[in-house]
């Protein structure tokens, strides 16, 4: 494949902006905005779990108060109901002796639900404060998040436009190839990663691999328009001033 000397030099900066592209493609997927993202997003996930689970708790808290506050006051009312009795004085000897015993059974039964009311009151004041902490952390992670998609979509669209200008440069390079060194180069850069390279003090920019002397010699003896390959990597050796052939 023959191409002029000229043509050929342009590939290098053809095989540029194809870098460039390429340091754009590996940022965008390891953006450390993104990664951000995915942290913060992860952390609100476990700020959220922790906030529902402390308004379940607390669901659930009072739903033991309301329970013992319903068997406390069933309790009173036998109690009222008891001493109404005893007060009317309408009882026998055995029923006076039954009902004061069954009053000191409801006296305690009451104190100890009352106690026990007392020690859920507490436990639902703590998960009432439990849950306002969750839902405070909740909102900083939220607010933290919100300012990392945006730094994220900042450097995307930073991205989006250093593509957009590298792809502009590329289909102006590439209409300047003929269409077989053009076809040589991408199928190049294909299977490689890199298509062209200078060929600076016998060793080939692409794969960095020094180039013996055996083939440093056939190419300097090559015509300046025959299209070179590098014997290990296969990509196009490009010859300039600064090859010291």
């Amino acid at each position: 494949m023959n191409a002029e000397s000229s043509i050929q030099a342009k590939l290098l900066d053809l095989a540029a902006v194809d870098a460039e592209l390429t340091r754009i493609e590996h940022r965008r997927k390891v953006l450390p905005e993104q990664q951000a993202v995915d942290r913060l997003a992860a952390e609100r996930t476990t700020r959220k779990d922790e906030a529902v689970k402390a308004e379940i708790l607390i669901d659930d808290l009072d739903r033991d108060i309301r329970k013992l506050e319903g068997e406390i006051e069933a309790v009173r009312k036998r109690e009222e109901r008891d001493r109404g009795m005893l007060t009317a004085g309408s009882v026998g000897a055995k029923q006076l002796s039954e009902l004061q015993h069954e009053l000191g059974s409801l006296e305690r039964r009451r104190k100890v639900l009352e106690d026990d009311e007392i020690e859920v009151m507490e436990r639902r004041e703590a998960a009432a404060a439990a849950h306002a902490h969750a839902g405070a952390n909740l909102d900083q992670a939220e607010a933290e998040l919100v300012d990392a998609e945006r730094l994220r979509d900042s450097a995307l669209a930073d991205l989006a436009v250093a593509q957009q200008r590298c792809d502009s440069d590329r289909i102006a390079l590439t209409n300047s190839f003929p269409a077989d060194l053009l076809a040589a180069y991408d199928k190049q850069r294909t299977t490689y990663g890199v298509g062209a390279a200078l060929l600076q003090a016998r060793r080939c920019g692409a794969c960095r691999i020094e180039l013996d002397r055996g083939e440093i010699s056939r190419i300097t003896q090559t015509a300046p328009d025959v299209v070179v390959r590098c014997p290990e990597c296969g990509a196009i050796l490009v010859r300039t001033k600064h090859s010291g052939l």
